[in-house]
């Protein structure tokens, strides 16, 4: 029997959960409300504030309640181009502007959003990370649906009810400054959650990984497991459909 491997121990939490408590909050689109259904809603970006953990900024707007004399404060993740004191709109008949929130069946084909709703009313899941977008690419009026291009590539068939903020997620760029030492790397993470430094698998003894032990450090069998394999040999490629260089131009399907 050998040791219970690093990916195993994950999943039981511990010193693997993640760091959380100075996170400002969970940022979303305004929940639907009869206002952003049929027109549109007025609020004021207050503050641009850092999330640790996140490389995106978030946004705080300020919202008169429509049915009782309050605010709502609502927590975004800023698109880029957002600045205190700026006016946001949200709903069916605002306008193509950076910040607003709409449905993406009333945007053209070619807008770029992010913070785009995989469900109709789950308050934004999609293109949410810095610098990243979703375009829209056609629409079909009569089935109500919209496909979608994703920060992926992959191309979705979402509802035209779904709302988006106009835009890209704030923080681009970030991944092209090489990181250039290892203490940097150290305060990234330690906002994050406990995931480094990642010791090698062949590294290690043969006790303590699959790919541990040898005289050289070398795998020793095939990187690629099933899919059904037991937790302590689930290293490697699991369940790869392919692998080996990616050769070959990018095939486009034409849409």
């Amino acid at each position: 029997m050998g040791r219970v491997i690093r990916a195993q121990r994950k999943g039981a939490g511990s010193v693997f959960v993640s760091h959380t408590h100075h996170r400002k909050g969970k940022p979303a689109l305004r929940a639907v409300d009869f206002a952003e259904r049929n027109g549109y809603i007025k609020g004021v970006v207050k503050d641009i504030i850092h999330d640790p953990g996140r490389g995106a900024p978030l946004a705080v707007a300020y919202f008169k309640d429509p049915y009782r004399y309050k605010i709502k404060k609502e927590l975004f993740v800023a698109a880029e181009g957002m600045h205190t004191g700026m006016f946001v709109y949200c709903g069916r008949k605002a306008q193509l502007t950076i910040g607003n929130v709409m449905p993406v069946g009333n945007m053209p084909e070619g807008t770029i959003v992010c913070n785009l709703e995989e469900k109709t009313g789950d308050r934004g899941k999609l293109a949410r990370a810095s610098g990243n977008y979703a375009t829209v690419i056609a629409h079909n009026p009569d089935t109500k649906r919209t496909r979608i291009k994703l920060p992926s590539g992959c191309k979705k068939v979402i509802p035209s009810a779904n709302r988006a903020m106009v835009g890209i997620v704030a923080g681009g760029g970030r991944i092209d400054k090489p990181m250039l030492k290892a203490g940097r790397a150290y305060h990234k993470y330690k906002a994050k959650r406990n995931s480094w430094p990642k010791v090698r698998g062949v590294a290690m003894n043969p006790v303590e990984h699959p790919h541990g032990g040898g005289n050289h450090q070398h795998i020793g069998k095939a990187s690629t497991v099933k899919r059904g394999t037991s937790a302590g040999r689930k290293v490697g490629l699991i369940a790869a459909r392919r692998t080996g260089r990616i050769r070959g131009g990018k095939s486009t399907d034409k849409d």
